[in-house]
């Protein structure tokens, strides 16, 4: 997705003009991928823009800072109070929200606590992140030769900048191959998760979802529709997919805040299903746009209006 400028950028507790939100070249993150990031959606609604996940995604942010020991020097309640200000001041209905904390410039040591931590908050413009085509017809994937991290050597639960070269291996594979998108399989094999989505299975009814063992990234927007699958009545599952499942099953979608709730209509060349949109998918991206749109009643809280309404 191309970049437009939007005014202002939030910069260590304060709104910046664009062009002076700047880093020094010797950064640590820039040399070592020492940040940690959310990736959070805002959309247009009746009562104005509204963010998608507000404090869900806020509180990742800070388990991921926990987990890689990065000092976060505000509160959750002071970042989640920075993101509305942000979406307010560009003015922007319908935007992607970038907030990142990272080790700043102080030493190239690996070991860089002593590096003083920036945080920025920017948003973007931003449509349908695997096209709108994609979201009616599905798209195209393929497993990739690139794995998920193994236990014990990365942590998979927290969304750090240095670990998205793996997405980055899977995605620029799966394009290179003609792919809209590319699957990964953990170290033991089975069913991880796309380059930047979690993934759902439909078999005789029954969703299956990767559990958080197999690797994956605990995706906000996976959680809601966990919550809003079984509140319309489907059993859902989680438990370790083995690769070829994916090509018995009758649907398959991808679920993040890019990606929205995505279908895809084949796998490595086989067609899943009549390899089209299947009527379970359908139905969960007809309630999640209708709730995210504010056509549907915010039943489940996940809406926070930018202007408090």
């Amino acid at each position: 997705m191309g970049i437009r400028p939007t005014p202002w950028i939030w910069h260590n507790g304060k709104l910046v003009p664009w062009e002076e939100a700047r880093v020094h070249v010797l950064t640590h993150a820039l040399h070592y991928g020492s940040s940690v990031f959310e990736g959070i959606r805002t959309y247009s609604t009746p009562r104005g823009p509204a963010v998608l996940g507000l404090e869900p995604h806020v509180r990742r942010l800070f388990a991921s800072c926990k987990i890689y020991r990065l000092a976060i020097p505000y509160s959750p309640e002071e970042i989640a109070q920075a993101i509305l200000d942000t979406v307010r001041a560009n003015g922007l209905r319908d935007c992607y929200i970038r907030p990142l904390v990272f080790r700043g410039l102080g030493t190239l040591a690996l070991d860089a606590r002593e590096c003083p931590t920036e945080v920025i908050i920017a948003t973007v413009e931003m449509g349908n992140y695997l096209g709108e085509e994609g979201l009616r017809q599905g798209i195209d994937v393929v497993v990739t030769s690139w794995q998920r991290m193994a236990p014990n050597t990365f942590p998979a639960m927290a969304k750090i900048g240095g670990q998205y070269i793996n997405s980055q291996l899977i995605a620029m594979e799966a394009h290179d191959r003609g792919a809209a998108e590319g699957l990964a399989l953990n170290a033991d094999g089975y069913v991880s998760e796309g380059s930047g989505e979690n993934i759902f299975i439909v078999r005789d009814g029954v969703l299956v979802t990767p559990p958080l063992s197999a690797s994956i990234l605990p995706g906000i927007t996976r959680g809601f529709v966990l919550q809003l699958a079984r509140d319309l009545g489907y059993e859902v599952r989680e438990e370790m997919i083995a690769r070829e499942m994916l090509y018995l099953a009758d649907e398959i979608f991808l679920t993040g805040t890019a990606a929205e709730i995505t279908p895809v209509r084949s796998v490595d060349g086989l067609l899943i299903g009549n390899g089209e949109r299947g009527p379970v998918t359908a139905r969960l991206q007809e309630e999640f746009f209708g709730i995210v749109t504010g056509r549907k009643e915010d039943r489940f809280g996940w809406l926070t209006c930018v202007e408090g309404g």
